[in-house]
């Protein structure tokens, strides 16, 4: 069994080496879960049975009314999970996982035995979990008597192994496992990492510019170092082409620990995360490395609608047709919190860039200036025509009434 401590989810992001390329020991909670009593134990011998809340906002039969993750031709949409593995033993996922396109790009231990070295070399090891819970929100398949799945249930996921607990990746395993990732045929890319100390690296943008020159959507967090509330870019979510996503809560505003920057795409629910844990079951995580595919697997199911859609027509859609709290774009939540169900439904035509909302006010017809009159208006002349009439009438009516009146009392009179 394995049980790994959790801290603060405002860490909770695997983190790379900096420039100069030596290993760094990540946060680490890169690698961690929280559950009930503050850790996560996995395999989890009890599984999650309601649906969580990221999920409960979607209306699955509308958002699946087309696909799950399969184009027409019954082809699925494959999804690079580059991360620290996906375990591919829990049930959720056996069938998700292509294991053969897979790689693991870690050295192993100079004195670790041929057998150390085999299991090294296997992409579907998970020792820390961060991986299978990232690849597990994209493409989970359903299982009775759980809430959870996957937003792309019957999308692949290639695994890519390039960081562990020990904070072992570099940007240029990473750039290899994007390259990689390409040579497999991924139509989209999760990177749910970024580089310590946000320092851009040749090798990284080289192999990220290469992904998006090859039509390959390429989602990466944000970074969980926002706390403080100050914008900074970091890598590889701040390349050019890259759908960078921050984490939003249940209220749709941006998580506490959610980086801010100019760079932020869209936002997605990474507060309270369910997903799979390796041997087996879930565990609940927080941090926009949990938000990056929430959007990954939307960005599957449209690539398997829309098969002949650019990436850019597939981000551009993912933005324009996320919840916005303002009209436009904000450093925040990018162009909002991204909406699965319109996402999929609102898509008559493609767009190459989304536009800013003209607002509510922009729809309401300009009041008309009054005409200037210097005497009676014809509406106050109707009226008081109107209330003249009325008034003549009541007169009218009282002097015949009183004249009665009059009459019978002198006929009483006379009578007498």
């Amino acid at each position: 069994m394995r049980r790994i401590a959790a801290l603060s989810s405002a860490v909770a992001l695997a983190c790379l080496t900096g420039a100069t390329g030596a290993a760094a020991a990540p946060p680490a909670a890169a690698v961690l879960a929280l559950d009930g009593n503050g850790e996560c134990t996995f395999p989890m011998k009890k599984q999650i049975k309601g649906t969580p809340w990221s999920l409960q906002r979607l209306v699955f039969d509308r958002l699946w009314e087309d696909t799950k993750g399969k184009e027409k031709n019954g082809k699925p949409v494959r999804v690079a999970v580059i991360d620290t593995g996906v375990d591919d033993t829990n049930i959720q996922l056996k069938t998700a996982v292509d294991k053969a396109s897979g790689a693991n790009f870690l050295p192993p231990a100079k004195d670790a035995s041929k057998e150390e070295r085999k299991l090294a070399e296997d992409p579907t090891v998970d020792e820390v979990g961060h991986g299978t819970k990232v690849a597990g929100i994209i493409a989970a398949r359903p299982r009775e008597g759980t809430g959870f799945v996957g937003l792309a249930p019957e999308a692949t996921i290639i695994p890519l192994k390039q960081n562990n607990a020990e904070g072992k990746g570099t940007p240029q395993k990473m750039a290899e496992a994007i390259r990689k990732a390409v040579k497999e045929g991924a139509r989209v890319i999760n990177i749910s990492q970024d580089t310590k100390g946000a320092r851009s690296q040749i090798d990284l943008e080289q192999a990220v510019a290469y992904a998006v020159q090859q039509d390959v959507v390429v989602v990466a967090a944000a970074g969980n170092d926002g706390a403080d509330g100050e914008s900074k870019r970091t890598y590889p979510a701040s390349y050019s082409g890259v759908l960078a996503v921050a984490a939003s809560d249940r209220n749709n505003e941006r998580a506490y620990f959610s980086q801010s920057g100019d760079f932020v795409g869209v936002a997605a629910p990474g507060v309270d995360m369910v997903s799979t844990v390796p041997k087996g079951g879930q565990c609940v995580d927080n941090g926009t490395s949990f938000a990056a595919p929430y959007v990954a697997g939307v960005a599957a199911l449209i690539r398997a609608k829309h098969p002949d859609w650019s990436r850019q027509e597939v981000i551009a859609q993912i933005e324009q047709t996320a919840e916005r709290g303002v009209n436009g774009r904000d450093r925040y939540i990018g162009w909002g919190v991204v909406d699965p169900v319109k996402a999929l439904t609102d898509d008559d035509k493609k767009i190459e860039r989304p536009t800013a909302d003209t607002g509510p006010a922009a729809n309401v017809p300009k009041p008309e200036p009054g005409r200037l009159t210097l005497g009676e208006t014809p509406q106050e002349r109707r009226t008081r025509l109107a209330t003249y009439a009325l008034g003549t009438g009541a007169v009218v009516v009282a002097i015949t009434a009183g004249g009665a009146v009059v009459l019978r009392d002198w006929r009483r009179r006379r009578d007498a």
